[in-house]
């Protein structure tokens, strides 16, 4: 007899074990007189019926999967457990045309054992969410998980039918890298374990990224095979390319807005900073990690802006304030200041503070902050001071339980002022002088003031003055002399012009509580001064 030959149908008919033969699919298409003599049922009668109907429906997924032990119903509805290692007959192309086998009753202990191993083996696979594979070469896969039909879409039956299934469906970019280390697996002369990342093309089309756990088995005498997990990771993939497009939008804003970026966690007192953060303060570009916070950014803030920063940032670290922004001068590596804005905000946990983010900015390069001419901090800047200023002087007023007012330490004044006949040099030589006579005020300002006030300029001639920690008697002291030094005489390109200025003043008070209450306070004393040309004026509430 040849070796392929199908023996003769009357000896298969003798055959005491039941001979099964099923289509691609799993359509009865030969059985032997055995069927009915070990299981009840009639040959002709389940000729043409799917062996799935006779297969109990928990068992169907994992026979199509290509395990050999199931449960069978037997004619009187009992089931029964059963054992048929299934032979597939393949065409040209290596499709399944038909399947061949034995099927016999499980009835020795051994037997039971493989059953109970069985049990425990399904309901492992039932708790992996992923598909498990075993694949031979020239055979293809000998073995697929029940899952494969949830995450990829295809029956277990269109898988296993054609031994080059999972080559066909592997994204064509990524075919040429998972065909080498597949080709290799099957050429290896050891046992080893081994991944894959690729994407695969689901029955609907999409495409699905999976991450292949895998081991190549190498035993004498048998072909190479492998075994593994498949897992979708779609998921995965499509949160770590959000992410790279996130960074990148992050990393493109950061560097329009020219900011320095800094994140701190204050579990651990660990600071980060930008390559950015450090060049603003002139730093090197070396160690942008730092121990200890404060260590790092205490000694690159101007000493008489410490504790107003340090208060600031206490505000909103205790929840008085729901972000953290203040402008301050900082120390730059060259040894001249800077002014820079420190913004962020803190994550709580519990109500703990746990990290803080922000960003860090020159103010020298937002013309809306700093002015250029004068190298004066701008209105913004000084509304966030004198904004300060109002949450200290307040919070201190509001603390019913102190024995004892603290002196002027909360107190503040803010003066605005604005020059006299500026105008008359603009318009007698020009503005180049009137630029000039701008940069000389503001010099003098700075120099009337102590390095914790702030000097600002508002808008064309007029400048605003913040005194910190004075009362009334030593603030009128102090503006006294700042208008004496305001009307001394200025060069101007070797002319001589007097130039004097108009003050309007307002103390801290009870009735003033906003910025815009400050700021309209001392515009009308200011207004009053000019008029009736007093040269200051001191805003009172009842005036």
């Amino acid at each position: 007899m040849p070796a392929h030959a199908t023996p003769p149908d009357h000896l298969l008919q003798r055959l005491p074990d039941v001979v099964l033969q099923t289509d691609a699919q799993w359509a009865i298409t030969f059985l032997n007189r055995a069927w009915q003599s070990v299981t009840g049922h009639p040959v002709e009668g389940s000729l043409g019926q799917s062996l799935l109907d006779f297969v109990h429906p928990d068992d169907r997924g994992t026979l199509r999967s290509g395990m050999p032990v199931f449960r069978l119903r037997f004619a009187g509805g009992e089931y029964r457990w059963v054992r048929l290692q299934l032979q597939a007959d393949v065409d040209a192309q290596e499709r399944v045309l038909s399947r061949q086998g034995l099927l016999i009753e499980i009835t020795e202990v051994t037997e039971q054992v493989l059953v109970e191993v069985r049990q425990r083996f399904l309901r492992l696979l039932e708790t992996i969410d992923g598909v498990v594979w075993e694949a031979e070469r020239g055979v293809g896969n000998t073995f697929l998980s029940p899952q494969v039909e949830r995450l990829f879409g295809y029956t277990v039956e269109e898988w296993r039918a054609d031994p080059g299934f999972w080559r066909a469906h592997v994204h064509p970019e990524d075919f040429e890298a998972a065909h080498a280390i597949d080709e290799a697996a099957y050429n290896a002369t050891h046992s080893y374990a081994y991944e894959m990342n690729y994407r695969l093309i689901a029955k609907s089309g999409k495409v699905v990224w999976v991450r292949d756990l895998c081991r190549a088995i190498v035993e004498p005498g048998r072909p190479n095979r492998m075994i593994g997990l498949m897992i979708d990771i779609s998921q995965q993939k499509q949160t770590e390319l959000e992410l790279v497009q996130s960074d990148a939008r992050y990393a493109l804003a950061t560097r329009g807005s020219n900011d320095g970026i800094w994140d701190w966690n204050l579990r651990t007192d660990e600071f980060h900073a930008s390559r950015r953060f450090h060049d603003i303060l002139g730093l090197d570009g070396g160690e942008h990690h730092h121990d200890g916070g404060w260590g790092f950014l205490e000694p690159r803030v101007d000493p008489d802006d410490r504790e107003r920063v340090k208060a600031a940032f206490r505000r909103h670290l205790q929840g008085d304030s729901p972000n953290f922004s203040v402008d301050f001068r900082a120390l730059h590596a060259s040894g001249r200041l800077v002014w820079v804005n420190w913004r962020g905000v803190a994550r709580f946990e519990q109500g703990v503070p746990v990290r803080m983010a922000g960003s860090l900015s020159d103010l020298a390069e937002r013309g809306s902050s700093y002015d250029f001419l004068t190298n004066l901090p701008g209105r913004p800047l000084f509304r966030d001071r004198l904004e300060h200023a109002i949450a200290v002087q307040q919070g201190a007023a509001s603390r019913e339980d102190r024995l004892e007012r603290q002196g002027d330490a909360t107190t503040f004044a803010v003066l605005l002022l604005d020059l006299d006949r500026f105008k008359a040099v603009n318009d007698t030589f020009g503005h180049h002088a009137g630029d000039q006579l701008l940069q000389q005020v503001a010099r003098r300002l700075e120099a009337s003031v102590r390095p914790a006030d702030l000097v600002a300029r508002m808008s064309g001639d007029e400048f605003n003055v913040l005194l910190e920690s004075v009362d009334e008697p030593t603030a009128t002291a102090r503006v006294g002399q700042i208008a004496a030094a305001l009307s001394a005489p200025y060069q101007l390109d070797g002319r001589t012009v007097d130039v004097g200025a108009s003050i309007g003043v307002v103390v801290s008070q009870p009735g003033l509580s906003t910025t815009d209450d400050y700021l309209r306070a001392a515009d009308a004393a200011m207004y009053r001064a000019k008029s009736q040309r007093l040269g200051v004026c001191l805003f009172k509430a009842d005036r």
